[in-house]
């Protein structure tokens, strides 16, 4: 299998057309295109960015409709399935954008991308495994001893990582570092922790290079294992980076 993952795109379509375009598809009727690669996105589509809906729209289009790419939630993709729901979510920490973005749209425009996402949502798995299990997306990374479960604890640590339930003195969890401690077969592909460069350790790949803010969007070429990566047009903010020892 050929696939093409795409970390942590966060409504940034320009740098995803950018990213795509670099990687060989071709773009028609607003869709990329490529004969014998598919995409992989690892969640975290919307929130922050500037065009979080053409974002599930597009992403929509892809896994649903054509069956050309893959989709795993990450946590923003889990808020605003719950904020769509109708249940009480705090409009912070991104969300505020996308939800500006759809109150912006008339009604139906409204329904239409509401049941896009909501159906790309329910439908996706919980983290993927692809080449006989020897490829493992998750937005957020997975234990070994996680990999084939989909009880309530993995789904919190595929959604949000390795969370001790300590925080930080600025009230952002404090997580421990799973894939130092990682020795599987399996290649593990995720995101959702903002570094300035892919970080590979112990066959695990951290693409979230935080084009959001102001980093890079990066892709893993797989099976070629090759990473790359277009700059962000978006400000940068050194401290959404992290650092690890």
């Amino acid at each position: 299998m050929k696939i093409d993952i795409i970390g942590d795109i966060h409504g940034c379509f320009q740098e995803l057309k950018e990213l795509t375009l670099k990687l060989g598809y071709s773009w028609e009727n607003g869709l990329p295109k490529h004969d014998e690669r598919m995409l992989g996105f690892l969640g975290d589509l919307t929130d922050r960015g500037p065009a979080s809906l053409n974002i599930i729209d597009i992403v929509w289009q892809l896994v649903i409709k054509e069956k050309r790419a893959y989709y795993t939630p990450g946590n923003h993709c889990n808020k605003l399935y719950r904020f769509f729901l109708g249940n009480k979510v705090q409009i912070s920490h991104g969300l505020e954008t996308t939800v500006a973005e759809y109150e912006s749209l008339y009604k139906k425009e409204q329904q239409t991308i509401r049941t896009k996402f909501m159906e790309l949502y329910e439908k996706a798995p919980l983290y993927l495994l692809l080449d006989n299990k020897k490829l493992v997306i998750a937005h957020a990374g997975i234990k070994q001893e996680f990999i084939g479960q989909s009880h309530g604890k993995v789904k919190e640590f595929v959604l949000y990582g390795d969370i001790t339930g300590k925080k930080h003195p600025d009230g952002s969890p404090i997580r421990g570092d799973w894939a130092k401690e990682y020795h599987g077969e399996a290649c593990i592909v995720y995101g959702h922790t903002p570094v300035k460069e892919p970080r590979l350790i112990n066959h695990t790949y951290n693409i979230d290079t935080g084009a959001v803010f102001g980093g890079k969007l990066t892709a893993l070429r797989y099976p070629e294992m090759e990473l790359v990566s277009v700059k962000s047009t978006m400000p940068y903010i050194e401290e959404k980076f992290k650092q690890f020892n």
